[in-house]
């Protein structure tokens, strides 16, 4: 193009047309990287889910070795620990629904049919009998009979093998995570050319900090939440003689809180719902206020004080992050959704401001071509460059 094309074409459009074509680029490797994230889902989430929990287990790796624990009995100790205490809540949980779930559904049906005798009468005057056929086409889901029991195991089964693999995988990737966490990343770096590692290792270190104290917030926050809405349903139970499932509901809610608004929203309309069919509408509108209450207590005193400053993410981004993970990748994508975008904004902010340039930042970040940083502990380091 020539000079005089130049002329003829406005320098706004000019701009315009830089601008466009950049964003399409971006726009391209970002659609791509989702494309091969969906596509490897069945080996991305199990590194993600060994990522998180190497976030959290790390440090107590690191204070048991301080101890004068071995490398090895630390790392062993933090993973069979994490592992008994998730499969212990999980088997309580599933032990406690099997043993109350026919009286759930006893309770549940006893409940519709009282509901559906209400809207029989004035001033609804609905026909009993749509009422049964609607009754009937509902709970006949609910009936376990040997064809719904064969069905749902096959559906389950097919799954089953990449649920094993999954969980196999993220065990074997969070140990290696653990024990050599930090020359893993220093490859990484390595992949960059010379003069961007320490851009590369800073913002690593960063964005590590970033997703270790989330980590670690959150377990908190899940706690509080599960025992404050496991209490208010005990004491309850206590003024409407017994309130079931108290343990099932607590567990869910401190499971659930790890998805923000969509996991304390399912967990709370769960306690509500038991609470609506065992004791009645007046008891689930207080299991409603409890949970409301927990919840604002959750959202205006932990997130902006404890949360806030861990994530440092807006609450509107955390909604559509956890909107677009949901629609991208379900579930999983809800709960990385957050993590996720925490790190990457902290990484991105670091690299905008040329952190690494400040006195020191780059010493400290590389020693001799050694990352202390991302992902695990930094004692596989210090050893080798002992």
């Amino acid at each position: 193009m020539t000079s005089q094309d130049d002329d003829t074409v406005p320098s706004a459009l000019r701009t315009a047309a830089g601008w466009s074509w950049r964003i399409i680029v971006i726009a391209a490797a970002v659609a791509l990287g989702i494309w091969l994230i969906i596509t490897f889902r069945i080996v991305v989430i199990p590194v993600l889910i060994a990522l998180l929990l190497a976030a959290l287990l790390a440090p107590f790796s690191r204070w048991l070795q301080s101890r004068r624990w071995p490398k090895g009995l630390a790392i062993a100790t933090a993973m069979v620990g994490a592992v008994a205490l998730v499969g212990g809540l999980i088997t309580l949980v599933v032990f406690q629904i099997r043993g109350e779930w026919q009286s759930l559904r006893d309770a549940t049906i006893a409940r519709v049919n009282e509901w559906a005798g209400w809207l029989a009468g004035p001033p609804f005057d609905l026909e009993i009998g749509d009422v049964d056929k609607w009754l009937a086409s509902v709970f006949g889901e609910l009936d376990f009979s040997n064809g719904f029991v064969w069905s749902g195991v096959l559906s389950v089964g097919s799954t089953a093998g990449h649920i094993l693999t999954g969980f196999l995988l993220a065990l074997f990737t969070l140990l290696f995570f653990l024990i050599d966490g930090g020359r893993i990343w220093r490859w990484f770096v390595g992949l960059f050319p010379r003069r961007a590692r320490a851009a590369v290792a800073g913002a690593g270190v960063t964005g590590w900090g970033t997703l270790t104290r989330f980590a670690q917030v959150q377990i908190f926050v899940a706690a509080v939440d599960a025992v404050g809405i496991g209490l208010g349903a005990w004491i309850l139970g206590l003024f409407y003689g017994g309130f079931p499932l108290v343990i099932p509901i607590a567990v869910a809610v401190f499971l659930g809180s790890f998805i923000p608004i969509v996991g304390a929203l399912v967990t709370g309309a769960l306690a509500v719902f038991v609470a609506l069919v065992y004791l009645g509408p007046w008891p689930a509108i207080l299991m409603l206020i409890i949970v409301l209450v927990v919840q604002q207590v959750e959202g205006h005193v932990l997130q902006p004080l404890v949360m806030g400053s861990a994530v440092k993410v807006h609450p509107l981004a955390v909604v559509l992050a956890v909107a677009a993970g949901s629609l991208i990748a379900g579930i999983a994508g809800a709960l990385f959704a957050v993590p996720l975008v925490a790190t990457f904004n902290v990484m991105i902010r670091y690299l905008a401001h040329r952190e690494w340039d400040s006195a020191g930042r780059a010493e400290n970040n590389l020693q001799g071509g050694q990352l202390t940083g991302p992902p695990g502990a930094t004692d596989g380091t210090q050893e080798e460059t002992a």
